[in-house]
């Protein structure tokens, strides 16, 4: 039987998680994947109330399987819903799994945190100008007592002081 599309897996058919992830189009290549696995960036969940388990690169992947997938601070929870060794289009790579509601909704709440937390960060591209300079100095004479923003890691050189 061949393998070429996710709907002609039969029950018993097992991949290799490496193929299957490459396959399923969460790494470009093997060798990332399987850089992945080693890291423990990817986990297979064996019951809800157990913690995720490391996984080996040869671990086969069967229909119903959950793992626990992560990439950078993108972490998934996935069911796997159909088995394939061939890498095919980003359509054909979606039906082989389906990520839980939960997860789903936990990737939500961490991409608006960070959306809500991007908007209090300075954003700061290429060298200061010259009105940027002056608000630099002005902060550091308000805050730190010099307008040397090379100063205020001497606490010694404070302007603020009585000269007593």
């Amino acid at each position: 039987m061949s393998r070429s599309t996710p709907t002609e897996s039969a029950p018993d058919d097992a991949v290799r998680i490496d193929k299957w992830l490459w396959a399923a189009r969460f790494f470009k290549t093997r060798g990332l994947a399987v850089e992945a696995i080693d890291a423990g960036h990817v986990r297979r969940v064996s019951s809800p109330d157990a913690p995720p388990e490391r996984v080996k690169p040869a671990l086969a992947v069967r229909v119903g399987m959950r793992f626990v997938i992560q990439r950078s601070d993108d972490i998934r929870t996935i069911d796997v819903r159909a088995v394939s060794d061939r890498r095919g289009s980003a359509e054909v790579a979606a039906t082989l799994y389906a990520e839980t509601p939960e997860s789903m909704a936990a990737r939500e709440a961490r991409r608006l945190a960070r959306a809500a937390q991007a908007t209090y960060m300075p954003t700061f591209v290429g060298r200061p100008t010259k009105q940027d300079r002056r608000r630099l100095a002005d902060f550091f004479a308000r805050n730190y007592g010099s307008a040397d923003p090379t100063d205020c890691a001497d606490p010694t050189n404070r302007t603020d002081r009585d000269p007593a």
